[in-house]
């Protein structure tokens, strides 16, 4: 069959939008760490590369880090009302909770325009674009030069 064909014979009762199954997904970035989050509104888990996110992200600054979009939007509890599968790569600790919280800003944003506004308002929807600055040659690091002798 050619691609004309099969495309015909899906029929619209059969196409499924991402909405109306309840699966909201969030791509959230941080210098080179990169989270994909899927996020759906039943009571569950939060899980972050197969571990729950409570153990991903052990410490207590973390923990209340990755529950800022949710405490935007008030829900003081995102786990007796949500259930996210979230996979990260990339970085260390730090840039991958920023990623994380990104996506999950961006995938909270889906759900409804309210939303959307209030986390732009908070700041949680912008990509921070800081990267680390490259090494250049006849330099020590990306900035720091050889030291200077007069003589």
């Amino acid at each position: 069959m050619t691609k004309k064909q099969v495309e015909e014979n899906i029929t619209e009762e059969t196409k499924v939008t991402k909405k109306q199954e309840g699966l909201f997904i969030g791509t959230g970035r941080r210098k080179t760490a990169v989270a994909r989050v899927f996020i759906k509104e039943d009571k569950g888990d939060f899980t972050v590369n197969g571990k729950d996110i409570s153990e991903y992200f052990a410490d207590e600054v973390s923990q209340t880090v990755w529950i800022k979009p949710f405490h935007a939007i008030g829900v003081s509890h995102p786990k007796a009302k949500y259930t996210a599968t979230i996979r990260v790569t990339g970085s260390g600790v730090q840039g991958q909770l920023d990623a994380v919280v990104h996506g999950i800003a961006r995938a909270l944003a889906q759900m409804s325009e309210e939303y959307k506004s209030i986390l732009s308002k908070q700041g949680l929807l912008t990509r921070d674009p800081r990267m680390v600055e490259r090494k250049k040659y006849f330099l020590h690091k990306a900035r720091k030069r050889p030291q200077y002798s007069k003589r």
